[in-house]
């Protein structure tokens, strides 16, 4: 009954600033701390997801009065006043097919050089870091790029080869960037399994590092070709017009495309009241486009994953 006793009155006199107590108490303020931040996590995806679902109900509203066959198959009429938007959704894809084109062979091998063969010294982590940066240049610095060499220099004039190879630059540095981080998840026992048979290094990444990375590639690709796909300042000043009543013949002659084509309308045109229904039918398609390559790279990615887990 004594030892009883005294064990009793030792935790009743038990320092209440004790080790055990404060950890007891940080534990219980790094959970509430953890719960404010997962808190504050979901407002942000939400307030992200109401910001997005307002603006596809709203282009869909708008553009859902215009939009129908006729709109999407026809040519543009009275000065853009009435018809169709065939050649921009043309001019959109031509454009996008030759920025990419060009820059996923180039893209790819650089890729391929800079995880695989290329060195860790100063000048290749100048590339990497120039690389990084002109992924963030603003698109209208490319357009007066373009301007410049291809439309000035070269002679090509405001054509879609002018277009399709200033977009190529880019949407160049994504394609590369995604291209090493899908090189560089690829694990290295695949390449020391494929060294033990007696392959080269360049039948390793031929036939084994390459198909393994390629999901990753592709998923970068397709993103890629979605934002050259919704850009306007890059053909601002190389391949876009306003009106044509006639398609491309060449890949020499200027083009209709839906960012411009919608900017031109808002902007530009001298009846609002019949060109700014078309604009929204415009933009309605572009969004579709966009979203419809952006959900191509979300199916690959999770056909990625799978494979993984098997």
């Amino acid at each position: 009954m004594e030892n009883q006793a005294c064990e009793i009155t030792n935790i009743m006199n038990y320092p209440v600033d004790s080790p055990s107590v404060k950890k007891g108490v940080s534990k219980e303020k790094r959970r509430r701390i953890q719960n404010i931040g997962i808190i504050v996590l979901f407002l942000s995806l939400l307030i992200s997801a109401v910001f997005l679902f307002i603006i596809v109900i709203f282009i869909s509203i708008q553009g859902a009065r215009i939009l129908n066959w006729e709109f999407l198959t026809s040519m543009p009429r009275r000065s853009m006043t009435a018809g169709g938007i065939l050649p921009a959704i043309l001019g959109t894809f031509y454009l996008a097919l030759g920025a990419i084109l060009f820059a996923l062979p180039l893209g790819v091998l650089s890729g391929i050089y800079l995880n695989e063969y290329a060195r860790d010294n100063f000048i290749v982590r100048i590339l990497k870091t120039g690389i990084n940066n002109l992924a963030g240049v603003p698109s209208i610095v490319f357009g007066l790029f373009g301007l410049a060499v291809f439309v000035k220099f070269f002679g090509f004039g405001v054509s879609i080869l002018s277009g399709s190879l200033t977009l190529g630059i880019m949407i160049l540095p994504v394609i590369i960037s995604t291209t090493v981080e899908a090189l560089r998840s690829v694990p290295d026992s695949f390449r020391e399994a494929a060294y033990g048979v007696g392959a080269t290094k360049w039948q390793t990444i031929r036939g084994i590092v390459l198909p393994a990375a390629l999901p990753g590639i592709l998923t970068g690709v397709v993103l890629a070709i979605g934002r050259a796909a919704g850009e306007t300042a890059p053909i601002l000043f190389t391949a876009a017009t306003f009106f044509s009543k006639k398609l491309p013949s060449s890949i020499m002659s200027p083009v209709q495309a839906l960012p411009y084509h919608i900017y031109a309308l808002m902007t530009e045109g001298t009846y609002p009241e019949k060109q700014v229904p078309i604009a929204y039918g415009s933009a309605l398609v572009l969004l579709m486009l966009v979203l419809g390559m952006n959900l191509i790279a979300i199916i690959i990615r999770i056909r990625q994953r799978k494979k993984r887990q098997w």
